[in-house]
């Protein structure tokens, strides 16, 4: 079984630190610290074993090892397609396709993203349960960043609060959006008496959304936006309060007289690498049930 670990070669910089204070610049938390020491962890310098408040020199290989994560009783892996458009030893971004769920529910418990992943770990003998970054809706098709152990996670959660995590979407909305380009300002909170529906109101979530229209159809736009912020939700509500709700939406507006689903697609993710300390950006063309849309689209101008 392999188990995720970190190595670095101490420098001049650090030489003299503790483990601990070295440890806390690399954005390890104190209960990571804790999980490590009680849980099957280990901390290794030049391949000895030590602890927190050893005196770091410079030259030496300083090695932090991380417990086995436990995986959850539902979390059952499963031999499912999956699209990897990217991995490494800490992260992945695949392309996931529509009416497949993120994580199991009580209504999806099988079958979705979580199960092909961990699937996919097992091959890997990969000791890691699933740490989804960027989730998507159910019938939403696209790209989603995928942490391989709850530190990445970390890293990465703590990168998109300050912007360094990016999407940018695809859609195909209802009547013709008359602005070539703007942005959606409308905070949004739970709809009251719905555990599933959102809506914008005054007491909600600070959320924007920035688009510019693709191409116009005859009853329909073709949209691209880009997220600020990431409610749940989030372009579906904001495109509804518009008077533009996604084509399939029925759950806010639209209509599935053409498309079973919401006409939404992840299309481009980019994203600061806490390890390779790069910018990644990833795109992937619109499914087969959208582009077909578009055709059609044209075809009746």
């Amino acid at each position: 079984m392999t188990y995720f670990s970190l190595q670095w070669t101490i420098t001049q910089q650090a030489d003299g630190k503790l483990i601990r204070d070295f440890l806390k610049e690399q954005h390890i938390s104190r209960t990571a610290l804790t999980d490590i020491k009680f849980h099957g962890g280990a901390i290794e310098v030049d391949g000895n074993p030590v602890t927190v408040r050893h005196l770091l020199r410079c030259g030496e290989t300083l090695v932090v090892r991380f417990p086995p994560e436990e995986r959850s009783a539902d979390m059952i892996a499963e031999p499912l397609s999956l699209d990897v458009v990217y991995e490494d030893e800490y992260l992945l971004v695949v392309n996931k396709p529509p009416y497949m769920p993120t994580i199991p529910s009580r209504e999806h418990p099988r079958g979705t993203l979580a199960n092909a992943l961990l699937h996919h770990y097992d091959k890997q003998n990969l000791s890691s349960t699933v740490h989804i970054v960027t989730r998507l809706d159910r019938d939403t098709s696209g790209l989603v960043l995928v942490a391989k152990h709850r530190h990445v996670h970390h890293l990465l959660s703590e990168l998109q609060k300050k912007g360094y995590v990016k999407r940018k979407y695809e859609a195909l909305c209802h009547n013709v959006v008359e602005d070539e380009r703007g942005t959606i300002t409308a905070p949004i909170g739970r709809k009251e008496d719905s555990i599933i529906e959102r809506e914008v109101c005054e007491d909600g979530q600070r959320a924007i959304t920035h688009f510019h229209v693709l191409r116009r159809f005859r009853h329909y736009t073709h949209v691209s936006l880009e997220l600020e912020t990431g409610r749940t939700h989030q372009i579906r509500v904001h495109l509804a309060y518009l008077g533009h709700p996604l084509l399939g939406d029925e759950l806010y507006g639209g209509s599935r007289e053409k498309i079973n689903r919401q006409a939404l697609h992840s299309t481009e993710l980019s994203f600061f690498h806490p390890f390779h300390q790069q910018m990644k950006r990833f795109r992937c063309p619109i499914p087969h049930d959208m582009n077909r849309l578009i055709e059609e689209g044209a075809a009746a101008q």
